[in-house]
């Protein structure tokens, strides 16, 4: 294998392979970049072992990879942001820039985004990449490419903590303690909330999280939601104002209903089924607002100001390096549940 831009590229479910593709000349308005570091999200491993997740069909070969970050090598015709030798963080998802939802500024909602990894676009996790300047956010020196692969996950917390409406003494449920979950208690944290606890089943997962800083955990271990939510009541001593649901499990999101305050609020993170039975009407007669959130809106350059300010301190997420040749052993790694953010550097060395 020559290795001019060595990629991850899945074939079909349970088909990765490592090969080498052309490198990727910068269009009008693009940026070049020599990649440096990729995260491999839940995403990534959901695509390579089931071939789809929901509408999103993997039905030719593709790129995985979207949390990422690298240094600029070349600039296309138009591009003055940005330099040759930038490092910079990349905002996954490029939308149309003028539907309704673009032109609202609801861009994450646009239905024409090409976003890496989904498919059919091909991800990052290569060499070589090419993305739209004004998607690429400059690195201060002293923010490294890793702080700024994390600030994909990052970004997805700052819009769930905003459409939740954390503020200055809430009191927050996290549901999950996995990647997503422990970068949203770091932004509740950070927005002010007074008490956060996590729920998970997986004991570890509650270790590492209590390790970052959570005051409050409970590992769930009973079936039903109600007792689960009692059981959150009485930590935290009432109802949770605001809870973010990371899990994506049935059996969580209802107990995210039931655990929060009546007035309160629920966001929904985690995918899970297409379709979940719910509480509704309990959440109807006691106006517990219920909201989507769609990956992120604006959400990178506050993720950066606060890594950059260390209000926020993502580099203990990582647990596990590779490099782009182990690409395969780091993701049967993934599948396995080791650790609990994986690192893939690209950079030939």
């Amino acid at each position: 294998m020559a290795d001019v831009n060595l990629s991850v590229i899945m074939y079909k479910k349970g088909d990765l392979r490592l090969e080498d593709l052309p490198v990727p000349e910068p269009k009008q308005g693009e940026v070049q970049i020599s990649m440096a570091n990729v995260g491999i999200c839940g995403s990534d491993v959901h695509f390579w072992t089931n071939g789809e997740i929901g509408d999103f069909i993997v039905k030719a070969p593709m790129v995985l990879g979207h949390e990422a970050s690298g240094v600029v090598s070349k600039v296309g015709q138009g591009v003055t942001s940005l330099k040759v030798g930038d490092r910079v963080a990349i905002e996954p998802g490029e939308p149309c820039r003028i539907c309704k939802y673009c032109k609202s500024g609801r861009y994450n909602l646009c239905p024409e985004v090409v976003f890496c990894a989904t498919p059919p676009t091909n991800g990052n996790l290569s060499r070589f990449y090419t993305h739209a300047a004004d998607f690429c956010y400059k690195l201060p020196d002293h923010v490294s490419t890793e702080e700024g692969a994390l600030l994909e996950p990052l970004s997805v917390a700052v819009h769930a903590c905003s459409r939740a409406n954390i503020g200055l003494g809430d009191k927050v449920l996290i549901c999950g303690a996995g990647p997503i979950g422990l970068v949203n208690m770091m932004t509740a944290r950070s927005r002010g909330a007074a008490d956060i606890i996590l729920t998970d089943i997986d004991e570890k997962r509650l270790e590492f999280a209590r390790k970052l800083g959570a005051k409050l955990t409970l590992k769930v271990t009973s079936s039903d939601p109600r007792v689960t939510a009692q059981q959150i009541e009485e930590i935290l001593g009432e109802p949770a104002d605001k809870t973010i649901e990371c899990s994506g499990a049935a059996p969580s999101i209802r107990t995210a209903i039931y655990a929060t305050a009546s007035g309160g609020c629920v966001v929904l993170v985690g995918l899970g089924a297409y379709s979940v039975e719910l509480p509704i009407l309990n959440a109807a007669l006691r106006e517990v607002d219920i909201r989507g959130n769609m990956r992120y809106l604006n959400c990178y350059p506050t993720a950066l100001s606060m890594v950059a300010s260390g209000q926020v301190d993502v580099k203990p997420l990582i647990t596990h390096r590779y490099k782009l040749e182990q690409s395969l052993e780091a993701f049967e790694a993934a599948r396995r549940g080791v650790g609990v953010k994986i690192m893939i550097n690209c950079e030939r060395k």
